[in-house]
């Protein structure tokens, strides 16, 4: 896959000139031109919560005041966890874009989030 990387010379410019106004290479160029070009390679399996409901050309970040028993709950519910066009049980492993001024809340409710 990393050779598909170097040698694309297709879709990059594509998504130099038409990806506007704010497009970012690790959010949305590889993944579109790794499914379109090597859909085989890939697990086609989320490994990472992000909320993009915030609006903008990043996700959400969530800080302290977000970390809650209910914002787990909402990660977690409702979630079809999928690896190679299965059902499975393994689900996401990463949430992402949690501020460093959540660290205390997660660490002092971690048993209560987690269950462990």
């Amino acid at each position: 896959m990393a050779g598909d990387i170097v040698g694309d010379d297709t879709f990059y410019p594509l998504f130099e000139k038409f990806c506007r106004p704010a497009c970012y290479v690790d959010e949305h160029y590889f993944q579109t031109m790794l499914s379109i070009r090597s859909p085989h390679l890939l697990a086609n399996r989320t490994l990472t919560w992000v909320d993009w409901s915030r609006g903008g050309a990043h996700p959400g970040t969530f800080g302290k005041d977000d970390m809650t028993k209910e914002f787990f709950k909402k990660m977690i519910e409702g979630q079809t966890c999928i690896y190679n066009n299965q059902p499975s049980s393994a689900c996401l492993l990463f949430a992402r874009k949690i501020a460093p001024n959540a660290l205390p809340a997660l660490l002092e409710h971690s048993s209560e989030f987690f269950g462990y």
